[in-house]
């Protein structure tokens, strides 16, 4: 299976990061394919709103959206990977899933498979309900297949996270896909 994971932190080498390579790690072991886009560092420009594209043609924007949507509609899977900023995915994730207006009904045939991986500083339950929320409203909306949620609460820094269990669970997750 090829999968893509968006990487939507704006550190490099952060807590995101360090999640989304152990689910790299996983799912290479099992004998995927992992493509890791750097969306948060990528020249990618918000949606104008312009609707050129007709919902399923070229943006008028020219950046590296058009290589990651080859990346995205070669791939059997795609994984958001994002810090939680103020209850929500990051801005840099966010604006790459706007752009999704130019392909969305491709993604939307593809059926594909899905999941989060995300982290937070904050340790309590509520954390993360609004990114789930939104992440299973675009599961819903895209014809994805969910297929699991890691969710790093008291993540805080690369430290906390590399001695929580959430490295664990993401590499047991890419480790797991069939």
């Amino acid at each position: 299976m090829k999968i893509v994971v968006l990487e939507g932190s704006p550190n490099k080498n952060g807590s995101t990061h360090i999640l989304a390579d152990c689910f790299r790690q996983g799912a290479e072991g099992a004998g995927h394919t992992v493509e890791m886009a750097d969306v948060a560092h990528a020249d990618i420009h918000p949606c104008t709103g312009c609707i050129h594209c007709g919902y399923e043609g070229p943006c008028v924007q020219k950046d590296d959206v058009e290589g990651i949507r080859e990346k995205i509609l070669e791939a059997d899977m795609l994984v958001f990977a994002t810090p939680l900023y103020y209850y929500g995915m990051s801005a840099q994730l966010k604006t790459m899933v706007d752009r999704f207006c130019a392909f969305n009904s491709s993604i939307q045939r593809k059926h594909m498979k899905s999941a989060l991986l995300a982290v937070a500083w904050n340790s309590d339950g509520w954390t993360f309900d609004a990114l789930e929320a939104h992440y299973k409203t675009l599961v819903r909306y895209l014809n994805l297949q969910d297929m699991g949620m890691i969710l790093g609460r008291g993540c805080g820094t690369p430290d906390m996270t590399r001695h929580s269990s959430c490295t664990r669970l993401a590499y047991e997750l890419g480790s797991c896909l069939k």
